[in-house]
């Protein structure tokens, strides 16, 4: 069994979350659901992360865009 392109894709954005957050990543890990689909791991409910984005126009409104995988 291995980690699905889904699953490696789904521990960058819980990494990338825990490290913006400055939060344990070991919680993160322990909520995930996880399912074995054909020998590869999925991950059924992969963290959701924001990243802030600049409005070109004003130069300095942030906004939020979020990053979810399917």
């Amino acid at each position: 069994m291995k980690l699905s392109d889904q699953a490696v894709g789904a521990l960058l954005m819980t990494l990338q979350k825990c490290l913006s957050e400055q939060t344990d990543i070991t919680e993160l890990l322990s909520d995930w659901k996880l399912e074995e689909r054909d020998g590869e791991v999925f991950v059924l409910n992969p963290p959701a992360v924001s990243v802030p984005t600049v409005n070109e126009e004003t130069m300095g409104d942030n906004k939020e865009f979020k990053f979810e995988l399917p």
